[in-house]
């Protein structure tokens, strides 16, 4: 599976064209083990409330040479897309765009309302009995 390319304007629009739906964002790389470790679980999430109108997203905060093991490892471990790969010649504008406050650690994850706005970060692993229950409230 190929991974998308996506900067910050990119992220904005993404998010944006989504509206209507709760949206999660998960931010990742091959390299971070409590990522991979969750991911899993995320799936989970996303499969569970599909069809309630719920999309899971990942980006990929990997180098560029590394996009063909993220999405190999997206592959195996059966994730939904959309892929991307997160592409910024600035990171730091990049992060602050999303979310000031975040550092760009990972795993980092932002839930969207339907209307668009963020309603929830989690930086670090989900503690997924909040996460759900999070989307469950905004799928309402």
């Amino acid at each position: 599976a190929g991974l998308t390319q996506i900067d910050a304007a990119g992220y904005q629009k993404l998010v944006a064209s989504q509206k209507g739906k709760v949206v999660l964002v998960n931010f990742w790389a091959t390299y971070c083990v409590p990522c991979r470790k969750e991911m899993p679980a995320l799936v989970q999430l996303a499969e569970k409330y599909r069809a309630k109108g719920f999309v899971f997203v990942t980006v990929s905060a990997d180098e560029p040479e590394d996009a063909t093991r993220a999405g190999n490892f997206l592959a195996a471990t059966k994730v939904p897309g959309p892929h991307y790969l997160r592409v910024a010649p600035d990171d730091e504008a990049f992060i602050n765009s999303i979310e000031p406050k975040w550092s760009g650690a990972l795993p980092a994850s932002f839930l969207y309302g339907r209307d668009g706005k963020k309603l929830r970060t989690i930086i670090g692993e989900a503690d997924l009995k909040t996460l759900e229950s999070a989307i469950v409230q905004a799928l309402r």
